[in-house]
């Protein structure tokens, strides 16, 4: 869900800009942009050169073609995995398109998603870091990480020494140590502000309505002083 849209590309990259622009004012951490799937290679071009100049650290794009649907959907609708030789063809794009190696185009693999299989998400992987990707996201939406922890074995045992990364979004009782353990570098906790700002927000507004004022609802917020300060005058 991206501005109270469903996950479908349907913000239009010049919205999500203006969105990174207001982002990069007001810090100086690394921002890492969910490109979804990177959209025709000639677009892709575009967004690297701007994300870039934008002060963007990095993209990840995913290896799925036609309508992007939320991969946490998994097989329970339509999705289709781009062939490996043009998602490759796109990181290359991407790649001579920066103007420094500091930006980082990273692959997002969808095999373990899309019924594919482990030894499909290997192959993948070989193919788009011989196409230059600068590190490799493996993605799946089982509720344990098994399978998540058996790729990044295999991935290390033959020799990669990209960097690796996961979303535990469907299976949360997974710890960094144990991500860390099989070579993984980076882990994006992708949704949990959202989830849990998304139901305390609710509660608040279901709170005013139930009493007809602000004051039951107060304990659950953040002391007017205290937000004041969060922004320096």
């Amino acid at each position: 869900m991206n501005q109270g849209k469903p996950d479908i590309e349907a913000v239009d990259l010049a919205d999500r800009l203006k969105t990174l622009n207001d982002i990069l004012e007001v810090t100086t951490k690394p921002v890492i942009f969910d490109g979804d799937t990177g959209g025709r290679p000639e677009h892709f071009v575009f967004a690297v050169r701007t994300l870039e100049r934008l002060g963007v650290s990095a993209v990840i794009i995913e290896d799925k073609e036609g309508l992007k649907r939320n991969s946490l959907f998994g097989a329970e609708v339509s999705q289709t995995s781009a062939d490996p030789r043009d998602f490759a063809a796109k990181i290359a794009l991407g790649r001579q398109a920066r103007v420094t190696d500091a930006f980082m185009v990273i692959a997002r693999i969808e095999s373990l998603n899309l019924g594919l299989g482990t030894a499909d998400a290997l192959e993948r992987a070989e193919v788009y870091l011989g196409a230059g990707a600068d590190g490799v996201l493996i993605h799946c939406r089982d509720r344990t990480p098994e399978r998540v922890l058996d790729f990044c074995r295999r991935f290390r045992a033959a020799g990669h020494t990209a960097p690796l990364a996961a979303v535990p979004s469907a299976y949360p009782g997974v710890r960094e140590a144990e991500l860390a353990a099989v070579g993984v570098n980076l882990v994006i906790y992708a949704n949990q502000l959202l989830r849990s700002a998304y139901p305390a927000m609710r509660r608040t507004a279901e709170a005013i309505l139930r009493h007809g004022r602000a004051l039951e609802a107060e304990e659950g917020c953040l002391g007017l002083d205290e937000i004041i300060r969060l922004v320096p005058g």
